[in-house]
């Protein structure tokens, strides 16, 4: 098949292109285009025939009073060309054919490109012409679109399934594989298996691998082409998308249910079933000790049931890791991390300046899967203060672990064996919260660490794990119960003789509510109370519930059916709040996430373990880029706890927020 455009021979072509150069660069005349050399010709190599062809075109060199040269041509019309003589059937066709090639290349200008390029690299002259070239020609091509998603199933770093989604783009007429995301299952972040706050049975492996197998079906048979042709760098359009097909999804799954309901309830009713079962209340002895009037048992009535739980929809984490691996996407088509994509979505306006989240760092746990009798200290972490570079913070995080380990050799504490969770921090067996709080109090004497000022300590209570709900009280030792009275005696007592407990997590259920008041009222001054699984933080689909009273902070989670967009509008909606973002099972992403969306803590777990430093060393990256670029801002001075309570009495609502995978 004939080429429609020819070129002349290279020696030819190429002595014209440098005469051409020395007329339009040195002398600085506006002559003929460069591209002149390359108008189309029959070519010359042909019979008698052919002949006329090659007049086509007559050249005249004039010479003008600069003494500047420029070569005009004057093309034949076509009519002329055919009345000239005898033309094959074989020639006006490849005359016509090369008449198209030069209208496309001209309607779409680039024979003007060329020029322009090709008189810039002469001046600046590039080493890698070819390389100049290619990027010169790259800004011109296309915006890149989503040609396809694909989604397989991985495992995570703590061996559960989980999703990974790769996006694959037209780039330059070429479909290429840009980037890919991980995301767990709706079971991250969720105990072993066994019987839940409503006394259901449950299983996570379950739970896990239906969601993974739906998800994988939403990816390939709906998202996946759904998503095509989109612009990855629309990600506002993109996560609507991924939205409304949740909801409609959710919609369906939510009228299956009320009709497997409806049947179960018709035949129990002509099987003379008992009324629709409701939570157990407390037993009748808290009934019976509440009639007594002691002040004492003022609290001990009717146990306020456990809210029943969201239903997980199958499926769900398509949504999220969809969403995390389109914006990565962008981030790497537009050549910029992925914080400043995050924050460029949050923001559109240039900031000039970012702040880094403060990292919060889980030193110990002695919570329920701890071999000692201690169950109420589920995490305690530590909470540096904002001034303290990411560096600085991490390696007092590893040598307060470190001379925590060299003293429990020691004999003054009789520990259990010492283990490490798979948040990467220290687990040991205590019988008393008074051990754990000691040990990590001479640990930071020995190390001259500003323990209660620079660093202060959060407990993570995990206090609707501990719910007994048979006698109606915490179990917070083995075989330990105690009432809700008796617990806020138990963290006032704490909070006087350990001073840098500032921070109390999830101290009770959300449900109970009239002790989260009272326990603000008697630590409120000298302590936070923060709001993790008490925060009543729900999907986009439900309604909104008020946070337990005296709650100052609150962490939000990144959960597998939240889109980027949804994750943004969640901190958003608390506007008088500082956020916190707690990082679970997954890739490094979460910290670029809690950057770009302008959070104030990250709860990262503890310095062991690849996956969890891989977290740590990403948030010191970015501080190094920050600092390199001079844009890394100090965050302002809170106000202090002392305060707290005109804060609390006002009303105002929180103080911070935390955000969490």
């Amino acid at each position: 098949m004939k080429s429609p455009v020819r070129f002349m021979k290279a020696t030819t072509a190429l002595k014209q292109i440098l005469n051409l150069f020395q007329l339009n660069a040195l002398r600085k005349r506006n002559a003929d285009s460069i591209l002149a050399v390359f108008r189309l010709k029959l070519p010359s190599n042909r019979r008698s025939s052919t002949k006329p062809a090659r007049t086509l075109t007559r050249q005249r060199r004039t010479v003008n009073k600069c003494g500047s040269s420029t070569i005009n041509q004057t093309n034949m019309s076509y009519k002329a060309f055919l009345s000239h003589s005898k033309v094959s059937k074989e020639d006006q066709e490849f005359y016509d054919l090369k008449n198209k090639a030069a209208e496309y290349y001209r309607s779409n200008g680039v024979p003007q490109k060329i020029e322009n390029v090709l008189n810039e690299m002469f001046w600046q002259k590039p080493d890698d012409i070819y390389g100049y070239l290619a990027n010169y020609f790259s800004r011109l091509s296309d915006t890149p679109v989503i040609s396809k998603i694909i989604g397989r199933e991985v495992f995570d770093g703590r061996g559960l399934t989980a999703i990974q989604t790769q996006v694959y783009c037209i780039i330059r007429n070429e479909e290429k594989v840009v980037c890919s995301a991980m995301m767990s299952g709706p079971s991250d972040g969720l105990e072993e298996d066994g019987v839940a706050e409503s006394g259901e049975e449950f299983t996570n492996s379950n739970q896990q691998r239906l969601s993974i197998t739906a998800a994988l079906k939403w990816i390939r048979e709906h998202l996946s082409p759904m998503l095509q042709g989109f612009n990855p760098t629309d990600q506002t359009s993109v996560d609507k998308l991924l939205s409304d097909f949740f909801m409609a999804r959710y919609l369906e799954h939510k009228d299956s249910l009320n009709i497997d309901k409806e049947d179960e309830l018709r035949i129990e009713s002509v099987s003379e079933a008992p009324p629709q079962a409701t939570p157990i209340p407390a037993p009748t002895k808290d009934k019976k000790g509440s009639d007594k009037g002691k002040k004492g048992n003022s609290t001990e009535k009717l146990l306020p049931p456990a809210e029943t739980p969201l239903p997980q929809l199958p499926g769900a984490t398509a949504v999220g890791v969809v969403s995390l691996a389109v914006a990565k996407t962008a981030a790497i088509l537009l050549g910029e991390p992925l914080y400043r994509h995050i924050t460029s979505v949050r923001v559109p306006q240039a900031l000039s300046e970012m702040h880094l989240p403060v990292p919060m760092i889980t030193i110990l746990s002695c919570g329920k899967n701890s071999v000692g009798k201690l169950n109420l200290l589920e995490e305690v972490i530590l909470m540096p203060s904002s001034s303290q570079r990411v560096r600085e913070v991490i390696g007092m995080g590893f040598e307060l672990q470190c001379e925590m380990k060299r003293v429990l050799n020691g004999s003054a504490y009789k520990a259990g064996p010492i283990c490490l969770t798979e948040d990467g921090a220290l687990q040991v067996g205590f019988e008393r919260p008074e051990q754990a709080l000691d040990l990590i109090t001479e640990a930071c004497a020995n190390l001259a660490l500003p323990l209660g000022s620079d660093l202060r300590l959060a407990i993570n209570c995990a206090a609707h794990s501990l719910m007994d709900y048979s006698r109606g009280k915490y179990e917070v030792m083995s075989g330990c119960h105690k009432s809700h009275d008796e617990l806020v005696d138990i963290y006032e007592g704490l909070i006087n003789k350990y001073p840098a407990i500032t921070f109390l997590i999830d101290p009770f259920r959300k449900e109970d509510v009239d002790q989260w008041d009272r326990l603000a009222s008697v630590i409120g001054q000298s302590c936070c109370l923060i709001a993790d699984a008490a925060s009543n933080l729900c999907p986009r689909w439900s309604e909104v519930k008020p946070l337990p009273p005296g709650v100052t902070r609150v962490i939000i989670r990144h959960h597998s059916d939240m889109t980027i967009s949804d994750l943004i509008r969640s901190i958003a909606e608390q506007k008088d709040a500082e956020t916190m973002l707690a990082a679970g099972s997954g890739d490094a992403s979460i910290v670029d996430l809690a950057v770009g969306s302008g959070v104030s803590f990250l709860k990262l777990g503890g310095l062991r373990g690849g996956e969890r430093m891989d977290k740590y060393n990403r948030l010191l990256a970015i501080e190094e880029e920050l600092e390199q670029e001079g844009i890394l801002g100090a965050r302002e001075k809170k106000q202090p706890l002392s305060d707290l309570s005109e804060t609390l009495n006002s009303g105002s609502g929180c103080d911070s927020v935390t955000i969490s995978t």
